[in-house]
């Protein structure tokens, strides 16, 4: 009991001293520091405090306070955190075969912090996801949105909205994989009509709530499910929608216009076939690029070309891992086959930060290294789009979560045993080799 007391009282000094450490100004000096908003700077300076960033500019003759804590980033390139739109790490579990509509899960409700996969995505530079249940079912739960600071439980790791809501949004799909035997639809007329009918039925709660007011006997019997949605019809919570046929993209904006929800159209390998009807939504979208394309049916014809194609036609595109599909440490590759087929590099750069957080309206806060947002930034050793850079040190709000250096974390980012493992109690390697 007093080792376990002397643990315990160890941790939290750690955690006291980090929090004190994440107050103390900080400069990085020296590095390319690529900001997406503005010019790249070749030799750069970013200063944080409390989590966030006060100031970026180029090294001049101007010194620093003398508390200033300066760290030397000469011949690194710096860059905002990135982050996925579209990701599965965590032991996801959302709706069963009960049904094929399932709006009441919450897939925090079954989320791991202690996966792997949440080191895995560190140690490729990620600091933001967009967590979401699988594409099995026509609406599979909802989604949120995390930031990877390290925690115990799934709340630390919590995106909170303004008024203390957690962020995050609702997960749809629609072709081939919803397609099974009763309850679920056989046909994708049956899929359509199936969600029309939830969201009429959506409409007609929330027309009953606000005509009763603050009347309690007036109010209808509670509908978690139906809670969700009204999110959705207000606009407040945004649909992020699996699709990938051109017929199955259409089939979402139509059912997106006739009930008036945000969507976020996601891997789309038919998209490259209907980016004007896209741009002409205003719909943004999430793209994913596999160096082999094809594994069902109706991904057979995704291109390499989707971004530039998308770019071109204006439509606000980001990029995601689908983790496992792309495993979370090679994220920044995607992006760089984007600017092999033709996309430029400044969108390819946004469309692993600053795109991303637009998609998941958290832009005011992340994506970009401009003062006042959350001191989210990566360390590299070389071009974020060359195959030979590595991801040397993570930070998410001015805390390191991740240092290539540093054996533990060079385990995750590399591979080998126990790379695989959930993460587990101090000793755990040594017991596991004996």
């Amino acid at each position: 009991m007093r080792i376990q007391g002397f643990v315990v009282a160890l941790m939290c000094f750690a955690l006291t001293g980090s929090a004190a450490a994440q107050d103390v100004l900080t400069a990085y000096v020296g590095a390319k520091i690529i900001p997406i908003v503005g010019d790249e700077i070749d030799q750069g300076v970013l200063i944080t405090k409390g989590g966030k960033i006060v100031e970026v500019r180029s090294t001049d003759d101007r010194g620093f306070a003398d508390d200033t804590k300066v760290v030397d980033l000469t011949g690194k390139v710096l860059m905002p955190g990135l982050i996925c739109t579209h990701s599965h790490v965590g032991g996801i579990g959302g709706g069963d075969g009960s049904g094929p509509l399932h709006p009441d899960v919450r897939i925090y409700d079954s989320l791991n912090v202690k996966s792997s996969g949440f080191r895995r995505a560190v140690a490729g530079g990620l600091t933001t996801l967009n967590i979401m249940p699988g594409s099995g079912h026509l609406l599979s739960g909802q989604t949120v949105y995390v930031k990877l600071r390290g925690g115990n439980t799934i709340e630390e790791l919590f995106i909170r909205l303004a008024d203390g809501g957690i962020a995050g949004g609702m997960k749809m799909a629609n072709g081939t994989n919803s397609q099974r035997k009763p309850p679920f639809p056989g046909t994708r007329g049956k899929s359509a009509a199936l969600v029309r009918e939830m969201f009429i039925k959506a409409q007609e709660y929330r027309d009953k709530l606000e005509r009763a007011g603050d009347d309690a006997e007036k109010k209808p019997d509670r509908n978690l499910g139906y809670e969700f949605l009204t999110e959705v019809l207000k606009g407040n919570r945004v649909v992020h929608h699996h699709t990938h046929r051109n017929d199955d993209i259409i089939t979402v904006l139509r059912l997106a216009k006739e009930f008036g929800f945000r969507v976020v159209l996601h891997h789309i390998s038919e998209g490259w076939q209907v980016a004007d009807e896209i741009a002409a939504a205003n719909v943004p979208c999430s793209i994913l690029i596999i160096d082999s394309p094809g594994g069902k049916l109706e991904a057979s014809k995704m291109a390499f070309e989707t971004g530039a194609i998308l770019e071109k036609a204006g439509v606000l595109t980001a990029f995601h891992t689908d983790d496992w599909i792309t495993d979370s440490r090679i994220f920044l590759r995607m992006a760089a086959f984007g600017v092999r087929a033709g996309m430029s590099r400044q969108k390819a750069l946004e469309a692993v930060t600053l795109s991303g957080a637009k998609i998941l309206d958290l832009d005011q806060r992340i994506g970009s290294l401009e003062p006042n947002k959350d001191a989210d930034f990566i360390v590299l050793d070389g071009d974020p789009f060359s195959v030979y850079t590595k991801v040397l040190q993570t930070y998410v709000e001015g805390k390191k979560v991740f240092d290539r250096s540093d054996p533990k974390d060079y385990l995750y980012a590399v591979g080998g045993f126990g790379a695989g493992h959930d993460q587990q109690p101090y000793m755990c390697c040594q017991r596991a080799e004996q």
